[in-house]
């Protein structure tokens, strides 16, 4: 899940500088991708309470109660089949846009291999499709440190107070919510 939310900023990056040249395929390239990745928070909440109920009963139950469950419509299953098409869409734009070179381009476009739904192991293919995004977009990231704009140290600081501020906040609720 973390890595989901992580991957956000990074598409949303990519397609501001695909937009720059092809704005319909920054558009719906991220908008396909953006979308596919809520159905992946609720794949991960899934898997999370799937998860849950091995350690409050055993792996028996939790296999029975999700098999019983598993394959049933959800409004978020449509959205699975967005993320497929959308990394496409954004590997072409990358590419037509010559954000990226046609190698990165192939390597970001992979990732319409990755398997989609609730308890979906490791395997080859997702090695595969997770180096492709690594090989797309860890030197995006790294250009975007080093050439863009540099805030204050007292931008940052108050910026990462906040963030703790908030973060410790959710975690103090979180916690306040558990039953005893």
């Amino acid at each position: 899940m973390i890595g989901t939310i992580l991957l956000f900023p990074a598409v949303l990056i990519l397609v501001q500088l695909i937009s720059n040249k092809k704005p319909r395929l920054g558009f719906w390239g991220g908008l396909l991708v953006i979308v596919g990745l809520f159905a992946r928070a609720f794949h991960s909440g899934v898997d999370h309470f799937a998860f849950q109920i091995v350690r409050s009963t055993d792996v028996d139950v939790a296999t029975n109660l999700v098999g019983d469950f598993y394959g049933m419509f959800h409004v978020v299953n449509i959205l699975n089949f967005s993320i497929f098409f959308g990394w496409i869409v954004l590997a072409i734009g990358a590419y037509a846009s010559k954000v990226f070179g046609w190698f990165r381009s192939l390597a970001l476009g992979v990732m319409f291999t990755l398997a989609l739904g609730v308890l979906k192991g490791t395997n080859m293919t997702t090695i595969i499709s997770l180096t492709g995004l690594c090989i797309a977009l860890l030197p995006l990231g790294v250009e975007v440190l080093i050439n863009g704009s540099r805030p204050k140290l007292k931008t940052v600081l108050f910026y990462v107070v906040i963030i703790v501020l908030v973060l410790g906040s959710w975690l103090f609720m979180s916690e306040m919510e558990r039953p005893n």
